[in-house]
């Protein structure tokens, strides 16, 4: 396990009393995207707190106040940070790996709706234009190609299909995962979600960088982590669980820390160049990343009550894709730099951690 520092004990219990993003612009910001997007939340929560009230001791004008405000500021918290910025994307490029569903798709429809030409880059092409029928009128351009992160070989392919028409992407979003799934392997044979989450998205990042680099115009590369991170560890002499028993949490947790140093040392590369990186935590989101580990009774009607809605998921990706200033951490969370493991920030395994990431990708051939 990995080992915690005492400032990471102090900062992760001060953000949950008093989190960085909870400012004055949280009170008074997005409150009409709230509401819109909370009918169905709102409404089951209000009628439980109905129903109680009825059960204890009866209804009363009071008690429906209090209880529609505590629904509200419930509700509220959860849905974390909105991002509200008013930026425009006419005339840019978006990549959105895994934009046919959840916090993907929702992050492609608000791009789109800034006037951006959206790439949904996606395993499953059905899927993907479906998704891509439903976001038509949007706004922006919205097309489909393919992309399967678990194999280098389709990665090669998309990234070369790019540079061929000569699209020129302005903000990539690495935001395709998969989450604590039964032990698999990519098409080299690389554990499921290291292979995906990460080495799938580390080679897709440094195909395109040539051609981000060259157009000399601002640019965004954008990882999708979590914060499961903090439980993860980068273990260089068994990535892929070779040698120990296979544990899909840690797995998982083990990918998404390696997101961030695939961040923190890609900032570092990139010093002096107008492309800015981020990694981010979207929230605890009720979308279909879980299905390995919930029911989906459990998925679908009890847990959305407690979790993001996938818009509200998106919202991060889509405050560093338009707002958000590169930050030492490297990490945000709920549209506001976060904090992040003590070993995220270690710059020596950062750099390791590349090499070795390269090497099994074989980026140099």
């Amino acid at each position: 396990m990995p080992k915690f520092r005492m400032s990471d004990v102090i900062t992760a219990t001060s953000r949950v009393f008093y989190p960085n993003w909870l400012c004055w612009a949280f009170f008074t910001e997005g409150w009409g995207l709230f509401f819109s997007e909370e009918l169905y939340n709102l409404s089951v929560l209000f009628s439980a707190a109905l129903l109680w009230q009825y059960l204890v001791g009866g209804v009363s004008v009071t008690g429906l106040l209090w209880s529609a405000l505590w629904v509200v500021a419930v509700r509220r918290y959860l849905a974390g940070g909105l991002c509200t910025s008013t930026a425009r994307l006419t005339g840019q490029t978006v990549v959105i790996t895994g934009a046919n569903v959840g916090i993907g798709k929702e992050t492609a429809r608000d791009l789109l709706r800034r006037g951006a030409h959206v790439i949904l880059a996606c395993r499953s092409l059905p899927k993907a234009e479906e998704a891509r029928r439903s976001l038509l009128g949007e706004g922006g351009k919205v097309e489909v190609r393919l992309l399967d992160l678990s194999s280098l070989q389709s990665v090669r392919g998309f990234a070369a299909g790019l540079v061929k028409d000569n699209i020129k992407v302005h903000i990539l979003i690495n935001n395709a995962g998969v989450m604590m799934c039964p032990y698999m392997e990519t098409q080299e044979g690389f554990e499921m979600q290291m292979g995906t989450n990460h080495l799938g998205h580390f080679l897709l990042t440094n195909l395109l960088l040539p051609q981000m680099k060259q157009h000399g115009e601002p640019a965004r590369i954008i990882n999708v982590s979590s914060l499961g991170h903090l439980s993860g560890e980068i273990d260089m002499d068994d990535l892929f669980f070779k040698k120990k028993p296979y544990d899909k949490v840690q797995a998982y947790a083990n990918s998404k820390l390696a997101n961030i140093l695939f961040t923190r040392r890609l900032a570092h590369l990139l010093k002096g160049t107008q492309i800015q990186v981020f990694s981010l935590h979207p929230g605890s989101v009720h979308s279909a990343l879980g299905r390995h580990i919930l029911s989906s009774v459990m998925n679908d009607y009890i847990l959305c009550l407690a979790l993001k809605t996938t818009l509200e998921g998106a919202q991060t990706t889509v405050y560093c894709a338009t707002q958000a200033k590169q930050h030492s951490e490297m990490y945000f969370s709920d549209c506001a730099v976060g904090w992040a493991l003590y070993a995220s920030k270690d710059e020596r395994l950062a750099e390791d951690f590349w090499k070795l990431s390269a090497q099994l990708v074989k980026l140099d051939e």
